[in-house]
């Protein structure tokens, strides 16, 4: 990772005497895809809006590129790219069109914005609906689409809020591919998300917001890492695990390790202390047991999520089945 590209120190906002956002401090890396993970109503859209200048801060910094940005986000525009929730486009006009009115309120010259144009939609796959007016775009197409608006100027950090919610599975999974593509070119992201999958697969870090407030914040790899507090290893082996023969045996040998069987060839060995993989193998091996594979098991993102929130995946998914409608 490259230096902060993006810095927020003590971001709060107040709708009358309701905290929204409070006292927030992070920073976003240059080059990175950074995630903003939690459920309606944590803050994840006021603090983008107040990053891109749709919402006056109540107290906070902001900072780009180490510079102050808080009393004039647009300023900033230039190299911000914004793709709201719901989409800002112009039903009436054509995807072409739309993609050129938002480059030329960047200052985008007439023969470089329709170069531009076209190339976001070949890349996006919306060359043949070019010409058809934008309320006739599939959910899928009006996100793309939107997505192209976000970044026809070329935007160093691009800020996504939701950018799979309420679209087919095809759409989300080619949406996700571009992103991670735009990213790949250089691009920062700022994205804001339900899905706890989606965040696991595109993100370098990861933010959980509950009330407008940061509860943990890190890689995946460091989440996942603090939140598991025992080491486990599962082996699968060719044949039945004569299990009741060989655990007491298991128990006096290794006596900070439990073994568990899932099913007649599979077993789990957890320890709350680092495990050796070896005098494991030698250990079943010296009784016959042929090992097919060995592998670390770790506790997923939503698992993390949930035991460091308290929030259950079932709210979130209702939450997020209730976007879709």
């Amino acid at each position: 990772m490259q230096g902060h590209f993006l810095k927020v120190q003590d971001l709060s906002k107040k709708f009358g005497d309701f905290l929204a956002v409070d006292n927030l401090s992070f920073s976003v890396f240059q080059s990175e895809i950074f995630g903003f993970l939690g459920p309606n109503g944590a803050g994840k859209t006021t603090t983008i809006n107040m990053l891109t200048g749709l919402a006056r801060p109540t107290s906070g910094s902001i900072y780009f590129d180490e510079m102050d940005y808080t009393a004039n986000i647009k300023k900033a525009q230039q190299f911000i790219g914004i793709v709201p929730d719901e989409s800002n486009l112009y039903e009436e006009l054509t995807g072409f069109q739309n993609l050129t009115f938002c480059a030329s309120l960047y200052g985008i010259k007439k023969a470089e914005r329709e170069q531009r144009a076209r190339e976001l939609l070949e890349q996006f796959d919306l060359t043949e609906a070019e010409n058809k007016p934008y309320k006739f775009y599939s959910k899928g197409m009006k996100r793309k689409l939107t997505i192209a608006a976000g970044i026809i100027h070329q935007p160093t950090i691009l800020f996504l809020d939701e950018p799979t919610t309420g679209i087919d599975v095809a759409s989300a999974r080619q949406i996700r591919t571009l992103i991670k593509e735009l990213n790949a070119a250089g691009t920062t992201i700022f994205m804001t998300t339900h899905y706890i999958e989606e965040a696991e697969r595109l993100c370098h870090r990861i933010a959980f917001i509950v009330k407008g407030q940061i509860v943990k914040i890190g890689s995946i790899n460091e989440l996942m890492d603090e939140a598991q507090h025992e080491k486990i290893l599962q082996f699968s082996f060719d044949d039945r695990v004569y299990f009741n023969e060989i655990e007491p045996e298991f128990r006096h040998q290794f006596q900070n390790c439990q073994l568990q069987r899932l099913n007649e060839s599979i077993v789990q060995v957890r320890s709350s202390v680092p495990l050796d993989l070896m005098p494991l193998m030698s250990f079943f091996n010296s009784r016959g047991m042929k090992v097919m594979e060995a592998k670390i098991i770790r506790p997923s993102l939503e698992e993390v999520f949930v035991q460091i929130t308290g929030i259950e995946r079932e709210i979130m998914k209702r939450e997020k089945e209730g976007k879709k409608k």
